[in-house]
């Protein structure tokens, strides 16, 4: 099946507003359900929030609102319900008996996994998905109704391993374990890729931050990369590296992650760690925020949180503030002092501060070098390729002349050897 064979689903959208969920919380999330059931080619026909201390443990709704629910269903074609939470098996299934025929209940984490199955390009990604689905879908499709023949019938239900789906309990055990056995693999390439950039002496620089921010849009500025922009959620789910160069000359890895959101379901995130762990291995992160956005602290929040989920949280931080085209009034972000630059990476508005401020964070303690090294002291020349970032190398009859970035140790071992004319320490001395 392809996109188009979903654009007609009619869609419906249930919030509850309890003791831990505000009503303006629960308003804001809703928002962004109807972004993502549009994403995922549905149409948000109507809204139904309730008021209740504690959702009912067996319809999450109260049953009278569950009546009210069915009605509007019939009376507007409605044939999917979204509730912006995490609905048990037997929620899932009670409401699906309460709404009738032709009427499927899924989640908030079924609808964002539905998503990533239809952006999922790499076989990585694939992968990735498919494991998620199995580990938080199946279970809820398990002994319904219909049982796994549904699958594939329309939003929520789609994604590569859709065959594989369509089996009982047993082989979709074994399926589970086979795609954990294959990501094992996958995230041992993609270590060994790593330390392959490692020894490249490159930086590297990781873009993350909420969905939408433009983290695709800023990748293809920086380095022509020329990947996919879509104003949809999720629109990459893949992650990309390209090389960037700074104004100094030097060149640094850029990658572009998928994004975050609220309430981001904890095993999506264990899902795609391998590819999350670009962020976590990165000398800097540029967190992106919608500056337009009136919920971008929020974001940041949610951002950070996730970040600290995955073993960033002690990264060095620069916040780029996109989208100042549209109109920028963010508050809050007093305590972000100095590491904050404004952009719109669709104009090209302050990208070339951006480009500087990635360059001063990243040689923070460090400096740019020009080191004569004797032909007979050329194994000082491995310190610097690992320890330091090489620019240039130019080899004479009795010296290399070698312009590299270093901090202040590595500068003190080669200190000798300095032609720079410096005329003082390094700061990280």
């Amino acid at each position: 099946m392809n996109e188009q064979d979903f654009e007609a689903v009619r869609g419906a959208l249930v919030g509850v507003v309890t003791r831990d969920r505000d009503e303006e919380e629960v308003n804001i999330s809703m928002g962004e359900l109807a972004r993502l059931l549009e994403t995922a080619g549905g149409v948000p026909v109507f809204s139904m929030i309730q008021n209740k201390e504690a959702p009912d443990a067996r319809t999450y709704l109260g049953s009278g609102k569950v009546a009210e629910l069915a009605y509007y269903c019939a009376t507007n074609d409605v044939t999917l319900v979204v509730f912006d939470c995490e609905l048990s098996p037997s929620q899932i299934r009670n409401l699906e008996d309460a709404l009738g025929d032709g009427v499927r209940v899924i989640d908030r984490s079924m609808l964002i996994l539905d998503i990533f199955a239809l952006h999922a390009e790499s076989s990585e990604g694939k992968l990735q998905v498919e494991l998620a689905q199995l580990k938080y879908t199946a279970p809820r499709l398990l002994g319904r109704g219909g049982a796994l023949s549904r699958l594939g019938g329309g939003i929520g239900t789609r994604g590569p391993g859709e065959s594989q789906l369509e089996t009982d309990r047993r082989h979709l055990a074994r399926r589970v374990h086979a795609l954990e056995q294959a990501l094992a693999e996958v995230a041992e390439n993609r270590r060994t890729q790593r330390q392959a950039r490692d020894r490249s002496g490159l930086s590297r620089v990781a873009i993350v931050g909420y969905t939408n921010a433009g983290k695709s849009t800023l990748l293809n500025r920086l380095t022509d990369a020329n990947i996919l922009v879509a104003d949809k959620l999720f629109a990459t789910l893949d992650p990309t590296t390209r090389q960037c160069r700074l104004p100094g000359g030097e060149t640094v890895l850029l990658t572009d992650t998928v994004g975050f959101i609220r309430n981001l379901p904890h095993h999506l995130v264990h899902a795609f760690k391998s590819t999350l762990e670009e962020a976590v291995s990165a000398d800097l992160l540029l967190v992106l925020v919608d500056a337009s956005d009136k919920e971008a602290a929020r974001q940041i929040e949610v951002t950070e949180g996730l970040l600290a989920d995955i073993g960033a949280a002690d990264k060095k931080v620069l916040y780029v503030f996109n989208k100042c085209d549209l109109g920028a009034a963010v508050p809050g972000v007093g305590r972000l002092r100095d590491s904050v630059v404004y952009i719109s990476a669709t104009t090209g508005q302050g990208v070339d501060l951006l480009l500087g401020k990635i360059e001063d964070m990243l040689h923070d303690g460090h400096s740019r070098v020009t080191f004569r090294i004797p032909n007979e002291k050329q194994g000082l020349l491995s310190v610097l390729y690992r320890d330091a970032t090489v620019e240039t190398v130019e080899y004479g009859d009795e010296a290399a002349v070698v312009t590299a970035i270093v901090d202040g140790k590595t500068y003190g071992r080669l200190r000798e050897y300095d032609i720079s004319d410096r005329g003082a320490t390094d700061d990280g001395e």
